[in-house]
């Protein structure tokens, strides 16, 4: 197994209520999970391959909820990247290098058995964590704007965050709502001022990591 590592933020949009069934072990809102996905890589490596600097993007579709499995993935790699780098994200984005059930990626790829092929395309992603916004925009796949919760009452920012000490994706998560266009033949459609979280990834073979 080629040791990872990966630093960075993850910003992530589904089609459920504020707050995410999965989660707290519940059924998605609507009966099936649509996300999707864009990646910041700070710091990382896959053996002797630098991924500093790089982006990743993913879509994932469900029929029903995840752990129900028969879903549709499609990954996308920072065009950027040199041929090594492409070969080495693939590998960890699809699952592979990975302990059994350590990391979401390890989760998400044997629950969608449906795979498109990988695509390399300009990633551009924005992020101001502490504001919960954001922006992604995968040329050819999906646009992603991120925003915080606001109070309907008073119309004032509001601040919750999801805390997952034994989670395989995240200790702590910022939550908001997201709107995703789809513009690949993986379209989600439900999509809309939906749930939204923003993470800071540490993660690796066995799983989540200390911050490093």
């Amino acid at each position: 197994m080629t040791p990872w590592e990966i630093h960075g933020f993850e910003l992530v949009n589904c089609n459920c209520d504020t707050g995410c069934p999965c989660q707290f072990v519940s059924l998605p809102t609507k009966g099936a999970c649509e996300a999707a996905a864009a990646f910041i890589i700070e710091k990382g490596h896959y053996g002797d391959v630098d991924l500093s600097g790089l982006k990743l993007a993913q879509v994932f579709k469900w029929p029903g909820a995840v752990h129900e499995g028969n879903g549709t993935m499609q990954t996308v790699i920072d065009d950027r990247a040199t041929p090594e780098q492409r070969a080495a994200l693939e590998q960890i984005a699809t699952g592979g290098d990975t302990e059994e059930m350590a990391t979401f990626w390890w989760v998400f790829s044997a629950m969608s058995p449906h795979k498109r092929e990988t695509l390399f395309r300009p990633i551009e992603i924005t992020l101001d964590y502490e504001a919960r916004t954001g922006t992604a925009r995968v040329v050819g796949v999906f646009d992603t704007d991120w925003g915080p919760l606001i109070n309907p009452v008073t119309g004032a920012e509001h601040r919750a965050r999801i805390s997952l000490p034994e989670g395989f994706e995240y200790r702590l998560a910022e939550v908001g709502k997201a709107t995703t266009k789809t513009y690949g033949d993986l379209s989600l459609t439900g999509n809309v001022d939906s749930h939204a979280h923003m993470a800071v990834l540490h993660i690796g073979n066995a799983g989540l990591l200390e911050p490093a």
